[in-house]
């Protein structure tokens, strides 16, 4: 996070009925999974009520939220009566002095009873993610692995983005997904899962049963080929591209009367134009204030 971020008018953010909206006509042209992402979802009132909306939609095969995990231990039993079927929480330390100076303060004994909280309330699928960063807190991968041991966990290591709000990104700092799984296999024996097309990460399971890790290669072995998610802002923006500035605001058609059609071929439209992917974007942009940061828009 920047030290000063900007806080948008709460005029300017959808509201629960406009998102269901969305999400209804998204589901219509034959998206099965949705996920609420953030910034931070569990800092909008009444999350509860968004996602009764949402689970309400037929043929909604998943419907997940990731959350930095603070308000987690009071809203776990909450959003799982609502219908929220899996929980992915952001963990990047198991040192609580650490977790704070990366979180900005946060509580680590917070985000721990938080998870303990989603656990107790059977989310499936749970999973952990996990940001590696050089210098930082790559002394801890195989720790943060041992969590996925027991079985009830899948623990996700992302490489490091150029997405942070201080613009302290480097290729030094980014430690690959194949260093990841080597470090591991020092301590673990692990066994690939064949990759399901596009999904954002490469599983392995422990030879010796229990749970499963995975690796993000958004850097090094990008995934564009097979990408098929398009994200809608808070402000109405469809953003097919996270590495792409341009956003397509449809919010001006949900308030100004469009018609569910328009709506619909406002949004092909968009996934139309989508960029060409991580690659092409780290060459096109040669600074890195030409890339979004990622709290204002979410994985």
């Amino acid at each position: 996070m920047p030290t000063h971020p900007v806080w948008l008018p709460r005029s300017e953010i959808l509201s629960y009925e406009e998102i269901h909206r969305v999400a209804l006509l998204c589901v219509g042209m034959g998206v099965e999974n949705i996920r609420l992402s953030g910034g931070e979802p569990l800092m909008r009132s009444d999350i509860e009520r968004l996602v009764e909306l949402l689970a309400g939609i037929p043929h909604i095969r998943q419907l997940s939220m990731t959350t930095n995990g603070f308000l987690l231990c009071q809203k776990a039993s909450a959003l799982k009566r609502a219908g929220l079927k899996g929980m992915t929480v952001s963990l990047h330390s198991l040192k609580a002095d650490r977790f704070s100076q990366i979180t900005g303060g946060g509580v680590f004994e917070t985000v721990l009873a938080g998870i303990k909280a989603a656990k107790a309330s059977g989310f499936n699928p749970l999973k952990i993610n996990a940001v590696i960063i050089r210098g930082c807190n790559d002394d801890e991968v195989v720790d943060l692995a041992s969590l996925a041991t027991a079985g009830d966990i899948t623990v996700r290591f992302i490489e490091y983005m150029p997405f942070d709000g201080q613009r302290l990104w480097g290729m030094d700092k980014v430690v690959s997904g194949s260093e990841i799984i080597e470090r591991i296999r020092e301590r673990y024996e692990l066994v690939p899962v064949p990759r399901q097309r596009g999904s954002t990460a490469q599983l392995y399971r422990f030879e010796s049963g229990g749970g499963e890790v995975g690796v993000i290669t958004s850097i090094t072995q990008p995934f564009c080929s097979d990408c098929d998610r398009i994200r809608l802002s808070a402000d109405g923006k469809i953003v097919p591209c996270l590495f792409d500035k341009n956003g397509f605001d449809l919010r001006p058609l949900l308030r100004n009367g469009g018609s569910d059609e328009a709506i619909v071929s406002f949004m092909r439209e968009a996934v139309s134009r989508k960029a060409p992917g991580v690659e092409t974007l780290l060459k096109k942009y040669q600074r890195l204030e030409h890339i979004r940061p990622m709290h204002t828009i979410g994985g």
